[in-house]
């Protein structure tokens, strides 16, 4: 199964929607794109695998394995990218502004959900990450004119 994330970059974090065939499955906040610098950028786009992840706190979440340069790089809830992410990604219900939004535990329940109903059909999940660059170039063309 591949989950589709298509980013919009910002200065003040980097807003995603999560798809699965095509099939809206949540929203998603990172931090800004920093060169891929440890705790304050968000990841390369590419495709990674994801595996289930366990820890005290922040409960059953995932993990983004084989990310060049980095480690530990989890989908987590968070609800505001710059005060609550160190590089990793947060999925949410709606978003409420640049790197902010709202119901982050809902949406990664969802997001559990779809990964361990595929998990039980023994298939890998992957997460393709990739951006609307047409969009992108669009903000920066306005943001210097």
């Amino acid at each position: 199964m591949e989950l589709v994330l298509t980013r919009v970059y910002k200065r003040g974090g980097t807003n995603g929607t999560l798809t699965l065939n095509g099939h809206f499955v949540c929203f998603t906040l990172e931090l800004p794109w920093k060169e891929n610098k440890r705790n304050i950028s968000c990841i390369p786009e590419g495709k990674y695998e994801l595996k289930a992840r366990f820890s005290p706190e922040f409960q059953n979440h995932l993990q983004v394995l084989d990310v060049y340069g980095r480690n530990l790089i989890l989908i987590h809830p968070a609800n505001k990218a710059i005060e609550e992410l160190r590089g990793g990604i947060a999925p949410v219900a709606q978003l409420t502004g640049i790197g902010a939004g709202i119901y982050s535990r809902l949406a990664l329940e969802k997001l559990l959900s779809i990964f361990h109903q595929t998990l039980e059909d023994n298939e890998k999940v992957i997460l393709n990450i990739n951006s609307n660059r047409y969009e992108y170039l669009r903000q920066i063309q306005e943001t210097n004119t």
